[in-house]
Order: structure tokens, then C-alpha cells, then sequence
């Protein structure tokens, strides 16, 4: 019999009992839909940030907390590190030194929330840090601003906290500042940024000659790593290159990976135990059937391998359906994040789509080991004895 046969005679059968197929294929299929969509968040991000935010930036971000530790957001790195840095300019090849201070104002919507960016209103402004960004409204920061204060906000940003030209930002009780321009779209970063002068948003947080970081542009960026190396050992502070982060966002990105792989793994086992119900089950209401075969010459691993087959394929049809409807689920995610912050936080990337078809396969072959087994194993002249 060839293997054509051996499918179709494995469709028959689980064709046979249709609801309960029915029902087993579902849960496979949710099993499967919610890993794809779980894992596909950390695809997403990832390309996110290889993409959109691997070339934007600073080449080295100077600041007394690693990596490690998560991103420079607390002002605790003295602002006289500004002229640290510019005395070792001539020497490293640095270009520019540019001071910055970081606030994240939450809420509990999240569309409400904001990343204040502090930087020199001057000598570049937010070209400094992001020469890519470009103003779509109004102006940039200037060197006047400093006084009164003013905000340049993203364009996400000015969509979701209704910003726009003229509109006053406030930053505290006692202080608010007056927006000045909005900045064309540019990426899933900049967007979402609302730009002050250092001095304002210093004053703001009480952070008065202390920064979050201190960015840095080179004359030549491939030397980045070395020149990160000498900023270390000269001043004692860390130094993390563009290269730096992104590998600290993938560590990252893996360990959460892991985790949401764990919880899809509950539903996936669950899934599991129900293919392998469902297939024993039909093993018992076919006793005759197979206890036939044998008698006319079957062997056992023919049966053997027509349950497996049978079980193969109700994994791989459950897989298949699953990452059809966890494709659904990813465009609902990327219709959320476009709206929130302008980028697509999950993605169905062939790797993945891999993975849930072999996880899928796995599911299967190991479902159907037991109940392959039982059937093999069946005692011809009992099984015709039954009624």
C-alpha cells in the first residue's frame, strides 16, 4: 500500500467521527494561534528595533548605569562629565558631546503616556542626537527657548496626547511649556518623543546640573567600540555603543521569549492529551477494523503507522489552522500598536511559522506513540470475538 493510501485512509477515519475531530483540531488550533501570537511579539520588536532603531541614535551612550540595569532614565551623571568627554574629543575622535535627561510620564492609558527627551536647545538641537528627524509643523528647538522653555513634539506623540502648535504642555503643577513644532513621522522612536531644552526639563525634575546620559557622535562610527573602551577606563563610567544595545535588547528579547513560550507550552500539552484522547478513543471503536486488517494479512506496523498518520495529521491540520488565526491575532496587534505608537509590535516571520509547524509535527507523532502501540498490539481472535 503506498503512502497516498495511508493518508487517505487516516483522513477516513478520523472523518468518521467528525465533532470530536472537529472539537481536537480547535484546541490544537488555539493551542497553536496563542503561541504564534505571543511569540510573534518578540519578532516584532525585534525587527522594531534592527530596522527602524538600529541606525538612529547616538554611537555611544556615556552614563553610570550598564546595560544591564536597564536604560539610563534616573539624572544621576554629573553634568560636568560633558567636559570629561570634550577633553578627550581631540584624542578619541569624538565629534560631538551632547547632554541629555530622560523622563517617562505614565498613565493608565497608554496612549497618554509620554518619554520627555531633555537636550541643549543649542549647537543642533535635536539634530545632535536624531539628525534624521525633520519638523513637519512650526520650528525645532532654539537657543532663545531656554528661558521660557518649549516642547517639539513626535508625531505619535502630538496624535495621541492632542498636541499641536501653540498647545501648552504641562510638566509638573508649577511649570508648563509652550509647543513650538511637531516633527514629521520618522520611526516607532523618535515619534514618541516630546523634546525640551536640558535646563527645562532639568528644572522640571529637579535635576539641576545632573544628567541621564551623555551622547556621543564620532568622526568615524566603526570605531566605536574601541573608543567606548578608552571612555570607560579614562572616566570610570559606562560606555555602551549602538551595537551594545541592540545586543542587550536581543538577550533581552530571548529571555521574554522563553517565557511566553512556557505558558503557550501549558496549552500546547493540553492540546496534546486531547490528540491523544481522541485518537485512543478511536483506537477502541475500531477494534474490529484493525483486528480485520490483521487477519488479512496486515502487519502491525502498517496499523502502527495508519494511527500515527492519523494522528499526524490531526496535529498538522490544528497547526496549519492555528497559524492562520494567530495571523489574524497579529494584525489586531499591529493595528493596536500602530495606533499607540506607530510601529508593528508583532510579526509572522518564517522562522516562526517554522517552529508552530514543527512544534505542531512533534505534537502529533508523540500524541499518537501510545495509541499506535495499543493498536499494533491488538489480539486478532479476541478483537473478531467482540460484538
Amino acid at each position: 500500500m503506498t503512502p497516498t493510501d495511508l493518508w487517505r485512509l487516516a483522513w477516513r477515519g478520523l472523518t468518521r467521527r467528525r465533532v470530536r475531530t472537529f472539537l481536537t483540531a480547535l484546541g490544537i488550533t488555539v493551542a497553536v494561534a496563542s503561541m504564534v501570537i505571543f511569540l510573534s511579539l518578540g519578532e516584532g520588536i525585534r525587527k522594531v528595533f534592527v530596522t527602524e532603531l538600529g541606525g538612529i541614535g547616538p554611537d555611544i551612550q556615556v552614563s553610570l548605569t550598564p546595560l544591564s540595569q536597564g536604560l539610563a532614565m534616573h539624572p544621576n551623571l554629573p553634568q560636568k562629565t560633558v567636559q570629561d568627554l570634550q577633553a578627550l574629543a581631540p584624542d578619541l575622535g569624538i565629534q560631538t558631546v551632547t547632554p541629555v535627561i530622560m523622563a517617562v510620564r505614565g498613565s493608565l492609558d497608554p496612549t497618554q503616556s509620554a518619554v520627555l527627551y531633555g537636550l541643549p536647545a543649542e549647537n543642533g538641537g535635536i539634530g545632535a542626537v536624531f539628525p534624521n528627524s525633520k519638523v513637519a509643523q512650526g520650528r525645532t528647538l532654539q537657543a532663545s527657548d531656554n528661558p521660557a522653555g518649549a516642547a517639539v513634539v513626535g508625531a505619535k506623540a502630538a496624535k495621541n496626547l492632542n498636541l499641536g502648535l501653540g498647545s501648552r504642555l504641562n510638566l509638573n503643577r508649577r511649570s508648563s511649556v509652550k509647543v513650538v513644532g511637531v516633527l514629521a513621522p520618522e520611526s516607532g522612536l523618535v515619534d514618541n518623543f516630546i523634546f525640551l531644552p536640558l535646563t527645562t526639563l532639568q528644572a522640571s525634575e529637579g535635576a539641576q546640573d545632573r544628567v541621564s546620559l551623555v551622547a556621543v557622535k564620532l568622526n568615524n562610527p566603526r570605531e566605536a567600540r574601541a573608543v567606548a573602551g578608552r571612555i570607560s577606563e579614562r572616566l570610570n563610567l559606562e560606555a555602551a555603543t549602538q551595537s551594545d544595545f541592540l545586543s542587550f535588547v536581543e538577550r533581552a528579547l530571548r529571555i521574554s521569549d522563553a517565557v511566553r513560550f512556557g505558558i503557550s507550552l501549558i496549552a500546547l500539552v493540553v492540546g496534546g492529551l486531547a490528540v491523544a484522547n481522541t485518537v485512543m478513543m478511536g483506537v477502541f471503536e475500531r477494534t474490529r477494523e484493525f483486528a480485520t486488517l490483521r487477519a488479512i494479512g496486515a502487519r502491525p506496523s502498517f496499523v502502527r503507522a495508519l494511527v500515527l498518520t492519523e494522528s499526524l495529521l490531526l496535529s498538522l491540520v490544528g497547526g496549519v489552522c492555528g497559524v492562520l488565526l494567530g495571523l489574524l491575532g497579529i494584525a489586531g496587534v499591529n493595528l493596536y500598536t500602530q495606533d499607540l505608537a506607530g510601529i508593528d509590535a508583532a510579526a509572522l516571520t518564517p522562522r516562526l511559522t517554522l517552529l508552530a509547524l514543527g512544534i505542531s509535527f512533534l505534537l502529533g507523532l508523540l500524541s499518537g506513540l501510545l495509541p499506535a502501540r495499543s493498536a499494533s498490539r491488538l489480539n486478532i481472535t479476541e478483537a473478531l470475538g467482540r460484538v
